[in-house]
C-alpha cells in the first residue's frame, strides 16, 4: 500500500508515492520511468520531512524525469500482415505482403514487402529501414554539426531498446534506425539533441539552452516525438 503526495520545487510540482517499510530506518528516493518518483520511507516519518527531501533533491529528480521523456515506449505488438500501418519519414503507409523475389518498395502509398517466406517479413522490413536510415542520416548530422559549429562525429546506426540516440565519451553518435519512421523535423530534433551532447554531457540547464539557440522550437518537437514513438516502436 502506498500513499500519494505532491511536493513543489520552484514552479514545478513533483508528484510522488510513499512506500513505507516497517524495517526501514532511512529514506531512499527512486525515480523510475514507469512508476515515477517513489520514496521508500520508515513507517512513522511525517509528510513534511518527505516533502523537504523531495525539494532538496528536486534538481536531480526533475533531470531524471526529463530524461525519461526521451525514452521510446514499449514495443507494440505487430503481426506483420497486409493492412497494418507503418511509417516512413512521417508518412503513414499500408503494408502489403507478397510472396516472391525478396525486396521492399513504396508503391502508391503502400509499403510492399516481398519475401520468400512469410516469417521473413519483420526481418526484411527492419533491414530496409536500417538501409534508409544509413542513407538519410549522415547529411542531417553534417547540417546540424555545421549549425552547432562542431566537427561532424562518427555516426553509428544502432537498435537500442529504449533510446532514440546516444553520444558516448569518445564522441561517437548512435542513432536508432527507428527514427527514420518519424517526420524529418523530428529526426532533426534527435540529431541536434545528440550533437549538443558533444559539448554538454548532462541534461542540465546549459544543455537545453544550447539546444534552444539552434532549435528554438525544440520543446515542441520533443513533445511530438514522444507521441510519434507510440506508432513506430516495434
Amino acid at each position: 500500500m502506498t500513499e500519494a503526495a505532491v511536493a513543489t520545487y520552484g514552479r514545478t510540482k513533483i508528484p510522488y508515492r510513499i512506500a513505507r517499510g516497517r524495517r526501514r530506518v532511512s529514506v531512499a528516493v527512486v525515480v523510475d520511468p514507469v512508476e515515477g518518483v517513489i520514496l521508500r520511507a520508515p513507517p512513522d516519518l511525517e509528510h513534511g520531512r518527505l516533502d523537504m527531501l523531495v525539494r532538496r533533491k528536486g534538481a536531480w529528480i526533475v533531470q531524471q524525469l526529463r530524461s525519461f521523456e526521451d525514452l521510446l515506449p514499449a514495443p507494440a505488438k505487430r503481426e506483420f500482415v497486409s493492412g497494418e500501418s507503418f511509417w516512413y519519414l512521417g508518412r503513414q503507409l499500408r503494408l502489403r505482403v507478397e510472396v516472391g523475389e525478396p525486396g521492399v518498395a513504396i508503391d502508391a502509398g503502400r509499403l510492399v514487402v516481398r519475401v520468400a517466406e512469410l516469417a521473413d517479413v519483420r526481418a526484411s522490413l527492419k533491414a530496409w529501414y536500417r538501409r534508409r536510415a544509413a542513407l538519410y542520416l549522415p547529411a542531417r548530422v553534417r547540417r546540424w554539426a555545421e549549425r552547432l559549429a562542431v566537427p561532424p562525429p562518427p555516426l553509428l546506426i544502432r537498435e537500442p531498446r529504449k533510446r532514440w540516440g546516444s553520444c558516448d565519451s569518445a564522441g561517437n553518435v548512435r542513432i536508432n534506425w527507428r527514427v527514420i519512421q518519424v517526420a524529418p523535423r523530428l529526426i532533426d530534433y534527435v540529431v541536434a539533441h545528440e550533437l549538443v551532447h558533444l559539448e554538454h554531457r548532462r541534461h542540465d540547464a546549459e544543455f537545453w539552452s544550447r539546444l534552444g539557440t539552434v532549435m528554438p522550437d525544440a520543446e515542441g518537437r520533443r513533445g511530438r516525438l514522444r507521441k510519434a514513438g507510440v506508432r513506430v516502436a516495434w
